[in-house]
């Protein structure tokens, strides 16, 4: 006689037993462990909830009917660990070099906006064509408020723009080192074009990962951030015809769509490109020469601040004519007399002003973009070792 506490044949499909071991189940040797794998394929857990119950099943063959016994239900609370998952979620490489990012963005906008509606005024040719004039402009007209014009749309464009461009910088620099390990290890790809077999391991050594990940970490903030930057620029050049952000946004919509956010995009892209590749390269760069030079791990606050000052201007002064061109586009658009495309704007300034017109405001620049790519390298290797104190350094 079978066991009685052996599963029945429907029992046994129901279950998930396959053909073979129905068929062995009429060995009573295997009787047990086919029960026992019975029960645990009934164990279910729902929700944090485990459901563990038995059933005794009648032998068919006797006609004998036996109730079901269902065992006592055991419930097992599982209560969610809130805290450890934000901490684990916070404690991320990626979500702190983000929200480092966002932090000394902030910070240092806050510090620096009176240089930047200074340097705005006068790349765009507004106002006087000197610092201290410009500064003297500012308070007359608009008091020392002026100073701060545009500031709020700034902080809002700032954020998220150094948020997005410093943890896409890490992790595209990350990306690319491993992959360039990966093939000096396993070897490189190699690209087929009809019957030539191309070998790309020279891209090991002549791309640069910091390089990279510069660049796309200028295309990839613009790209998101710059309808902020166009609302940043008319409420600084245009405070009287656009005194809020709300009427800014209202008007630029009403007169050219969704497409005004997205106004000198394209100039943008080409002169964020060589500043961004020039400003990570040359920070990075700098900042592992020196360490190797002083034989030490990381830089102190002083060094970071002059190492990011100094990779600022010189992405600043490689690339100010493009920004010169931008920013008469941006304007020119605003004012109706917009130059057609980028080499229009340059060739417009050139004749008007000579070749000295495309670093008109370049002084202003600098005096804004030294500090505050200082300040930024500073706060941000700042908050990455609180927030990223538990995680080893790459």
């Amino acid at each position: 006689m079978r066991s009685k506490c052996f599963p029945s044949l429907v029992d046994c499909r129901r279950l998930g037993f396959n053909s073979e071991e129905i068929r062995e189940a009429g060995d009573p040797s295997r009787a047990m462990d086919l029960e026992a794998a019975s029960r645990n394929k009934r164990e279910v857990l729902v929700l944090g909830f485990t459901d563990a119950y038995g059933q005794e099943m009648a032998d068919s063959k006797e006609g004998e009917i036996h109730k079901v016994a269902v065992a006592t239900a055991v419930l097992r609370f599982r209560t969610l660990d809130a805290g450890g998952t934000i901490k684990s979620f916070f404690g991320s490489r990626e979500v702190g070099e983000f929200v480092s990012g966002a932090l000394a963005g902030a910070m240092t906008k806050a510090v620096l906006a009176p240089l930047e509606t200074i340097r705005t005024r006068m790349v765009v040719g507004v106002g006087s064509k000197h610092i201290a004039g410009s500064f003297l402009e500012i308070i007359e007209d608009h008091g020392w408020r002026g100073l701060w014009a545009g500031n709020t749309v700034n902080m809002l464009r700032t954020i998220p723009s150094q948020a997005i461009e410093l943890g896409t910088f890490e992790c595209v620099k990350r990306t690319m080192s491993s992959i360039q390990e990966d093939w000096k290890e396993n070897g490189s790809p190699k690209l087929q074009i009809g019957r030539m077999n191309l070998d790309l391991s020279f891209l090991c050594n002549c791309i640069s990962p910091v390089a990279v990940g510069g660049a796309a970490a200028g295309i990839v903030s613009t790209i998101i951030c710059h309808p902020l930057e166009v609302l940043k620029d008319r409420l600084t050049v245009n405070r009287e015809a656009y005194p809020s952000i709300t009427v800014a946004m209202s008007k630029i919509y009403k007169n050219d769509g969704i497409g005004g956010l997205y106004a000198g995009l394209s100039p943008t892209l080409i002169g964020m490109l060589p500043y961004s590749t020039t400003y990570y390269f040359m920070y990075e760069t700098m900042k592992k020469s020196y360490c190797q030079a002083k034989r030490k791990k990381s830089l102190n606050r002083a060094e970071l601040l002059i190492v990011g000052a100094l990779s600022g201007l010189m992405a600043s002064t490689l690339s100010f004519p493009l920004e010169v061109a931008r920013k008469r586009l941006m304007v020119g658009a605003m004012q109706g007399k917009c130059p057609p495309h980028m080499l229009a704007a340059l060739s417009e300034v050139v004749g008007r002003e000579g070749l000295t017109g495309l670093y008109r405001g370049w002084g202003a620049s600098c005096l804004k973009v030294m500090p505050s790519s200082g300040i930024t390298w500073m706060f941000y290797e700042a908050w990455k070792e609180i927030l990223l104190a538990d995680r080893p350094p790459i």
